[in-house]
């Protein structure tokens, strides 16, 4: 399993506690949809990302180590990876993101190391 994706880099400007809910968040070429739910559980957090109509509706798992930025002030979390590469991630499945190792693993392995 690719256990680094599935913390929040230290560099990041993630505060534990911090609700995360309804900030924007921005690939690396542009604005891709809001956080509808997070997770802060070590060795597994993640946010799940509402694209809203970018992607006609559909709901991404992103590990928090795609995340290189939380930007409080404007409530905006910056993820590493491009809009193509989060269109094309694995399907997100609301059954099996939380406690399933394989799902884990899929998704982790897909977005592979934390990029600055």
């Amino acid at each position: 399993m690719v256990t680094n994706m599935w913390g929040y880099q230290p560099t990041s400007g993630h505060q534990a506690g911090l609700d995360l809910t309804g900030f924007k968040v921005e690939a690396t070429d542009g604005h891709i949809g809001k956080v509808d739910k997070y997770s802060e559980e070590v060795g597994s957090a993640y946010i799940v990302v509402d694209t809203g109509v970018w992607i006609f509706g559909k709901h991404v798992l992103l590990p928090a180590g795609t995340i290189t930025r939380v930007d409080t002030t404007d409530k905006k979390v910056y993820v590493g990876r491009t809009k193509d590469e989060i269109k094309n991630s694995p399907e997100f499945d609301k059954d099996k993101h939380v406690g399933d190792e394989g799902y884990h693993e899929q998704v982790g392995g897909y977005y592979g190391t934390p990029r600055a």
